[in-house]
């Protein structure tokens, strides 16, 4: 099978589907109890002790004193609508990211009628047949069925940090099980489940981690710190008002209600929600596409990425290995599949399918079993052979051996496979031989295809030796496997290089068929660094050549983590793609580590904050321009946040000033709260990108979500607007109108200029069908409150004049000019345009 799927081995079985959906339903999902169940009540919790709602009830108290019931009853209405409304954004918010948790959870390979099937983790039920492989967790207890050199790492439920090597047939238990949530190291096998959730090992030990709260982001910090500075100023600000009303006025009730108005109007509440819903409803987009974000704060990355490391196998290329290619030392033969193969190269087939896995899951032994099927004899299979030790390929030595017994002969056969220089090495090939052998891995190579050597052995009676090298080998050949570029990949290199990121591949193919793939990619291969080389290298020259070269070729796992540390010190801001085990350190240390999700281990999973569920680099490269988008956006909404409260605390400050009567109320602070959070939130979250947003050179990494540029465009926005509404205000006021009427000609000209605001804070261009939606509830709601009397009176104001609707709209229409022209000239880098 393909994409990492592996072939069934002979015996198993597996429950069909209809009895594993009953047992799901039965006994429950395979997962530990968690803490999202009390998500309703914890929310609940937080409003309840959020500033503005404490300041509501002490305004609604206020009015209770003063006798006046209606404003006090209408308070309590505002507060049970805004607690409705905040449970609801953040219970969306919550869902959407229990949705992402939930998809981005371990996945399972389990046999279900009859096929291999990956399924996800928490559906697994007692008695499925699940294969564990290397750098899995397990996701249930089990019973082993077969196991192939499986060792896992218990250290998780034991403390014991060295791995358990499985064995079937021995007495103890612990040698036959396998545990949820310890780690296979090495090998694979087949288990039966035996216990899932809460009744697994790990269930009744309990879940530690639950209720652990992960560090806050940069940005999370940022904010928190912006909305802390804020709070101060508005209690100072606030205090101050209490002061000049009371000592002004002498009516200390009335002081405490202006100042509770003020502070309400200062307190940028929004801030939070606003990150936290735009970051969550972003990685719910980002995951339409393919990508999954296991931490929210990865997002504030995306938009700085400089440089892009990504594999050459299953990224670049489609990761459908085919052979096309037998070479022996006399023959070069190229070959399709079904075609008919001669048979002076059928023994280099027959030992390139012995030195694979009997039932593969890694596409390339799954490519030699398949061309084998089609093109060898049966005689050549030798289904009743008897499989001995293997041994594995390592770091130092990329080559692998199976020693196998043949009953007709009695015999013990060794079939090895590996990167040809490491065979070439095995063989101990004289300098003559093993030239020609390399010349013909360069002459494949230029087509792109992926080398293997193939070498042949027999091993008397007696000890296996400790290594490899303790075998004569017999060198047979090589074969050489297409793996085609995905058809997207240029269009999407060409792509990050015209938006400022370096894409470099890191592979650990040969050099040639690195340069050809990445030619075919579009990635400059002029200049070639090899792993034999970087592991010359002092940390100098590393960096150095990190800076220079866009390919790295027979590149080990280990010297990844050396080769993004380089990147990183040169100032780079670097996203990795990983799939393995040994990938995990550099995944983690990356800015933004990249798990495929099709061949990707659970340990790469873990260690990454991004999944790729299709192992698609044209997803990665997606991701990055939404990651750019969200992070223009939420700019975009803090700009209008600033913006628009300099008006409200200008308007409930002013009158104070100068003597007037109040124009802002509570109830007043709380209708325009109503609009400004959906529109926050809500509204810049759907804005589009902007038409060159990928033209446009990285985030720098040292920049502010709101720099002193964006502060001054948002303070100056503000600004206008305050001038056309104190304005509009003070002139009916002084002789156009009564109090009421001027409270409702300044009231109307702040929301009028409040969605001014949001049409001068996005691009130009057609508004989304969300800004017109808020647009359109906004003036219904404005309507109603200054032009039905009932509810006029309560917010204390009466219809204004037909000439005061024509000044109304040509001051909010001047404010919107000016907002326009203020806000465009000096904004960021990121939002403009």
């Amino acid at each position: 099978m393909s994409n990492g799927i592996p072939q069934i081995e002979p015996g198993l079985t597996g429950l069909d589907g209809h009895e594993a959906a009953r047992r799901l339903a039965r006994d429950g999902a395979n997962e530990l109890a968690d803490s999202r169940s009390r998500e309703g009540w914890r929310l609940l919790r937080e409003v309840l002790v959020e500033p503005m709602f404490l300041l509501l009830l002490a305004a609604g108290g206020i009015y209770l004193l003063l006798g006046d019931v209606r404003e006090a009853v209408m308070l309590l209405g505002f507060v049970v609508l805004i607690i409705v409304i905040t449970i609801l954004q953040q219970y969306r918010t919550a869902k959407v990211l229990s949705k992402l948790r939930d998809l981005s959870s371990p996945r399972a390979l389990v046999l279900r009628d009859g096929a291999v099937r990956r399924i996800p983790g928490r559906e697994l039920v007692v008695g499925d047949t699940v294969l564990l492989a290397e750098g899995d967790r397990v996701p249930a207890d089990g019973k082993l069925l077969t196991c192939n050199e499986l060792a896992i790492d218990e250290s998780l439920l034991t403390g014991e940090s060295r791995p358990v090597r499985k064995q079937l047939g021995q007495a103890e238990r612990e040698l036959t099980h396998a545990w949820a949530g310890t780690l296979v190291v090495q090998g694979q096998g087949w288990a039966s489940v035996t216990a899932t959730g809460a009744r697994s090992e790990l269930g009744r030990i309990g879940a530690l981690v639950d209720d652990i709260k992960p560090p806050s982001s940069p940005l999370q910090q940022e904010t928190q710190r912006l909305v802390q500075r804020i709070a101060l100023v508005a209690l100072v600000l606030s205090l101050l008002a209490i002061a000049l009303y009371g000592l002004s006025r002498g009516n200390w009730l009335g002081a405490l209600l202006a100042g509770i108005t003020l502070a309400m109007s200062l307190l940028p509440q929004e801030l939070p929600v606003i990150m936290t819903v735009l970051l969550a409803l972003g990685a719910r987009r980002i995951a339409r596409h393919g990508v999954l974000t296991r931490r929210l704060d990865a997002i504030e990355s995306l938009g700085e990425t400089t440089v892009l490391c990504v594999d050459k196998t299953g990224t670049l290329t489609q990761n459908r290995l085919s052979v096309r290619a037998l070479a022996t030392p006399d023959t070069l033969g190229w070959v399709n599949a079904g075609d008919p193969l001669p048979e002076e190269l059928h023994t280099l087939l027959e030992y390139g399918v012995l030195a694979s896995e009997i039932a593969p899951s890694d596409p390339l032994e799954q490519a030699f079993h398949a061309f084998a099927d089609s093109a060898l004899p049966q005689d050549r299979r030798h289904a009743d052979w008897a499989l001995g030790p293997e041994y594995e390929l390592s770091p130092a030595l990329p080559a692998m051996t199976h020693c196998w017994r043949a009953p007709a002969q009695d015999e013990r056969i060794l079939a090895c496979k590996g990167a040809p220089e490491a065979v070439i090495e095995l063989c101990r090939l004289p300098p003559e031989p093993a030239a020609a052998v390399m010349a013909q891995v360069a002459r494949l190579a230029q087509d792109g295809l992926r080398v293997l050597a193939v070498a042949r052995g027999r091993h008397a009676d007696g000890e296996w030796p400790a290594t490899q090298y303790g075998f004569d080998y017999e060198y047979l050949g090589l074969i050489g496997l297409a793996d085609p570029l995905r058809p997207e990949v240029p269009d999407a290199v060409a792509a990050c290089r015209q938006a400022g990121i370096r894409v470099v591949m890191i592979t650990g193919d040969n050099p040639g068929t690195a340069a050809a793939i990445a030619r075919q990619a579009g990635i400059p291969a002029g200049h070639i660094v090899t792993g034999s080389m970087l592991a010359g290298l002092d940390d100098a020259a590393l960096r150095a050549e990190a800076a220079r070269a866009c390919v790295f070729a027979r590149i080990q796992p280990q010297q990844k983590l050396r080769l993004i540390d380089a990147l990183k010190t040169n100032g780079e801001v670097v996203a990795m793609t990983g799939d393995g085990v040994n990938d995990a350190p550099a995944l983690r240390a990356a800015h933004i580590g990249i798990a495929m999700g099709q061949r990707g281990t659970d340990v790469a999973r873990e260690a990454a904050t991004l999944v790729l569920l299709e192992d698609n680099f044209s997803a990665i490269v997606t991701a990055m321009q939404l990651g750019r988008r969200i992070y223009a956006n939420l700019q975009r909404a803090v700009i209008y946040t600033i913006a628009i409260h300099l008006p409200i605390i200008g308007l409930a400050l002013t009158p104070l000033l100068f003597g007037m009567p109040l124009l802002l109320a509570p109830i007043h602070v709380m209708f325009l709260e109503l609009v400004i959070d959906p529109a926050c939130s809500l509204v810049f979250e759907a804005e589009p990108s902007a038409a060159d947003l990928m033209q446009r050179p990285p985030r720098r990494q040292t920049s502010a979500l709101l720099d002193v540029h964006a502060l001054w465009s948002s303070l100056r926005q503000g600004l206008a607007l305050l001038l056309v509404t104190v304005g509009v205000y003070a002139w009916t006021l002084q002789g156009m109108g009564s109090i009421e009427q001027a409270r409702a000609a300044g009231f109307a000209t702040l929301v009028l200029g409040n969605l001014g605001l949001l049409f001068a804070t996005r691009p130009l261009g057609r508004p989304t069908r969300t800004l017109l939606w808020v647009s359109a509830i906004t003036l219904t709601a404005l309507g109603l409150a200054v032009l039905w009397p009932r509810l006029a009176q309560m917010f204390q104001m009466a219809q204004p004049s037909a000439q005061h609707w024509l000044w109304i709209g040509i001051a909010t229409l001047l404010g919107l000019l000016a907002a326009r022209w203020l806000g465009r000239s000096n904004q960021p880098a990121e939002v403009a345009g």
